[in-house]
């Protein structure tokens, strides 16, 4: 700057006397200068512009820095706060189990026992089911065999069914009996051999005869009422099973229901006639099905 300073004053003060050719080569140094001048001042410019971006860019990098810090100091407070928490929690944890510690081996102790029943009732009802399946077997068997032995007779007259579980044979009161009276007819003596093949061929087995009357009042020379006239019927049958037909009467039971369980109303012809009957209930020996029922080794 001093330098362009001493040049335009040696030129005001030379310009006179100097020669042109001299001040042409002064003119040009001073346009050099300028040049000089400018070039300088633009650099300058661009220095203070870069400066100002330099701190620009430093204060957002120091904000950053600090906010940065800020939020990392904050996640630290967090988890220093978290492990206080779980440092609380595993004391108490340890003292719990410092305390169940004293009742572990009786609690553990009445899990096995009750595990241990609760076995026991599951093998028993499996072996209950096992038992009612081999039950089922045999009735079903028994029914089949009862079917093929009385094919040809009146479906009307003997009737084979199974219900709850127990095989009935319900025999009509046309075919056994005369009307009030317990003497079985001949025609009837068929069947009830063909009945007491299966019942023979089936020794394990109990059977219960039962009489059964309509509602309508009996009263004979012979007969006192209903109750007397399906008991003695159902003697009737038990004692020809056991005389003609060689069933072990120690198998057997007679008894009478009279009026009082009828399979259908009685206010009808027709249901009077289904309520006449007599019934052949085979039975399991309870001995026998104890034993069904018994765990199996």
């Amino acid at each position: 700057m001093n330098k362009i300073l001493i040049l335009l004053t040696s030129f005001l003060l030379l310009g006179s006397c100097v020669s042109s050719k001299k001040y042409k080569a002064l003119q040009d140094e001073m346009e050099k200068a300028k040049m000089t001048l400018q070039k300088c001042n633009d650099n300058l410019a661009n220095c203070e512009s870069e400066k100002s971006k330099m701190e620009a860019e430093s204060k957002n990098a120091l904000s950053k820095m600090e906010s940065d810090a800020a939020m990392n100091q904050g996640k630290m407070k967090s988890l220093e706060e978290q492990m206080e928490l779980l440092k609380k929690t595993n004391t108490n944890l340890l003292d719990r189990l410092s305390d169940l510690s004293v009742v572990n081996k009786s609690g553990a102790e009445s899990i096995k026992k009750s595990l241990d029943a609760l076995n026991e009732k599951d093998k028993y009802i499996k072996d209950l089911h096992n038992a009612i399946s081999r039950k089922d077997s045999m009735n079903l068997a028994l029914v089949m065999n009862l079917k093929r032995s009385l094919v040809g007779t009146n479906s009307d007259d003997v009737n084979v069914e199974v219900r709850g579980g127990v095989v009935f044979i319900s025999l009509s009161d046309k075919m056994l009996f005369r009307s009030a009276s317990a003497v079985i007819n001949d025609q009837a003596g068929a069947v009830l051999e063909k009945i007491s093949k299966v019942l023979n061929d089936h020794s394990d087995l109990n059977i219960l005869v039962e009489g059964h009357t309509d509602n309508v009042p009996m009263s004979n020379d012979c007969i006192t009422d209903n109750w007397d006239l399906s008991a003695k019927r159902a003697t009737s049958v038990v004692r020809m099973l056991q005389k003609k037909y060689k069933v072990d009467p120690a198998r057997m039971t007679a008894g009478g229901r009279s009026e009082f369980n009828p399979k259908t109303g009685n206010n009808t012809a027709e249901g009077r006639k289904a309520n006449r009957r007599t019934e052949i209930i085979i039975l399991p020996k309870m001995d026998q099905f104890f034993k069904m029922v018994a765990p199996q080794s």
